[in-house]
């Protein structure tokens, strides 16, 4: 590692109530329909999906959308039930096989459609088209409250997008709403007011103009993607563009922003070749080359819609104007450019299985903004930054969810999750072996959706280190490992408290200038010390309580 700040003792005692926190779960009651979203039901699990064609009018005077989604699937065992699911007010009108029309039965938002052609031979393939319209859920606070967005510009014009992460995409359209299937390639066909633009995943393959003052776009994405990842974007968009010359090649890199914003979004979007410079060195190559990167302005925040990166950051540095590390270094870029578009990597390239892993989304790429302030400004920067972000954290519940029910964990899952990886590079002593870990975790699960024992996994066998404790301690307790220490003549006493079973993580220390190494344990050691205090490196997030 490069040469690290160090800060001294004393520490702040910690209260009791943190000593006494042991391993919990989330408490919360959950419902049938959490359970329909949320698990890999009968209904689900024996089709495999290969193809969508979503094909859609939105009509934003009466803020509709209406069409239809065709589905092609691979049959994986014998089954005569699929489950579809379309959230209301939104309506599945109509399922039709082979030209005839299948008997569909709704249990909340999950619609189980009745097949009549005998679904019995593994490798088949298959399709069914599904037809659905209505007045899809509003977005109250995008993206946290998500939904579509029916907004206007300055000018007037129609600006309207969606987002609906967590609450899923069910929400505006019918589909396999669970995250550990993802199609492998798909069509999006708009059909908007002639006058307004729409802005997709992947590539644009046309643009038929229509006899009825409307215009179709129709995008081709080829690469696996997510639910949640597929947007539509609307409004009166001017395009700019570039090409980066990536590890993997030319990679073209658009722009789409309100008409307005031009000139403000030519000098903001210089963070975009910036970011993709930083992370492709650390991450390793851009995952989506064939369907291209774009950023694409919106009446939100912003989301990490795949190859389509949403951007609402209103043309500031940092979150809004703020630096959410108050140390000055969350001001040298534009958060959303670069968290949204470090989803690339985690979220779109790397997916989660289950809402409960959701960490390996936020966490790894709320530790994408660090990575991408140690490439362009140094690794002292960087951990400024990561540190600066542990005021953020509450340590209010476990980062991992549960399982099976559509449950996200702890918020925590962003600036603890970032601070534990920050942690485990310490731990790993090799800035150029990190590298290659995290670009191999890219490689290794290539467009896949994974589970945390997957990561955890990966990230023991690579680094040689047992990280099964190191885990339970920071995603599954919210409790912060604590360095108890005393220093009585000449000799160092030291243990870990407030950690989990098994938990035995070095520490590095530094006596009189010079660095030391130490083995803590649960259980009390002892040293020879020629010092009366000693520093403990700050990059390590734990808490310290130095005894009389």
């Amino acid at each position: 590692m490069n040469t690290k700040s160090k800060f001294l003792i004393p520490i702040l005692l910690l209260s009791i109530s943190m000593h006494s926190q042991t391993l919990t779960s989330d408490s919360q009651q959950f419902t049938r329909q959490d359970t329909l979203r949320g698990s890999i039901t009968p209904e689900r699990a024996w089709w495999d999906l290969n193809y969508y064609h979503l094909d859609i009018s939105v009509d934003p005077k009466t803020k509709t959308i209406k069409g239809k989604n065709t589905v092609r699937y691979t049959v994986l065992e014998p089954h005569q039930i699929l489950q579809i699911d379309l959230q209301a007010p939104m309506k599945l009108t109509k399922a039709i096989q082979d030209g005839k029309e299948l008997v569909i039965s709704k249990d909340g938002n999950a619609h189980f459609i009745t097949l009549k052609k005998p679904q019995s031979i593994s490798g088949n393939l298959e399709e069914i088209e599904l037809s659905y319209e209505g007045q899809p859920r509003e977005a109250v606070r995008a993206p946290w409250d998500g939904g579509i967005s029916w907004k206007k510009d300055a000018n007037g014009n129609d600006f309207i997008a969606s987002s609906c992460q967590g609450l899923g995409a069910s929400v505006w359209w019918p589909n396999k709403d669970h995250m550990y299937d993802e199609v492998d390639s798909m069509k999006i066909s708009v059909n908007v007011p002639k006058q307004l633009m729409n802005i997709s995943n992947g590539r644009l393959e046309s643009i038929v103009e229509n006899d009825n003052e409307t215009t179709t776009y129709h995008w081709v994405v080829s690469n696996p993607i997510n639910n949640y990842g597929v947007n539509i974007n609307i409004g009166d968009y001017v395009h700019f563009s570039e090409v980066y010359e990536g590890e993997k090649g030319p990679l073209d890199m658009d722009y789409y922003v309100l008409r307005d914003h031009l000139e403000k979004a030519k000098e903001q979007f210089k963070d975009a070749p910036k970011m993709m410079k930083a992370f492709e060195h650390w991450f390793g190559p851009y995952p989506f080359y064939e369907d291209s990167f774009k950023l694409v302005e919106v009446p939100y925040l912003g989301m990490e819609h795949q190859s389509s990166v949403t951007y609402g950051n209103q043309y500031k540095q940092g979150y809004l104007g703020r630096d959410l590390s108050r140390t000055g270094w969350g001001l040298k870029f534009d958060f959303i450019i670069i968290h949204e578009s470090g989803h690339e990597w985690f979220a779109n390239n790397i997916t989660y299985k289950d809402a409960a892993d959701m960490w390996i989304h936020e966490g790894f790429t709320a530790y994408s903004e660090n990575i991408f302030l140690d490439y362009h400004y140094g690794t002292e920067a960087a951990a400024d930054y990561v540190i600066g972000t542990r005021r953020n954290i509450q340590n209010d519940k476990p980062i991992i969810g549960t399982y099976n029910v559509n449950s996200e964990g702890s918020t925590d899952m962003y600036y603890k999750g970032a601070n534990m990886l920050h942690t485990l590079r310490q731990l790993v002593n090799n800035d150029e072996k990190w590298k290659q870990l995290l670009r191999g975790l890219n490689k290794t699960f290539y467009h896949q959706t994974v589970t945390t024992q997957d990561i955890e996994e990966y990230m023991s066998t690579f680094s040689g280190l047992d990280l099964t404790a190191f885990f339970n301690q920071y995603l599954r307790d919210i409790r912060i490992p604590v360095f108890e220490y005393s220093i009585r003549k000449n000799k160092l006493s030291y243990r870990w408290s407030a950690v989990v079973e098994n938990f035995e993580m070095p520490l590095e220390i530094e006596v009189n200038g010079k660095t030391q190494w130490l083995y803590p344990t649960a259980v009390w050691q002892k040293t020879k010390i020629d010092a009366s205090e000693i520093s403990i490196d700050r990059d390590y997030y734990i808490d310290h309580n130095q005894l009389n």
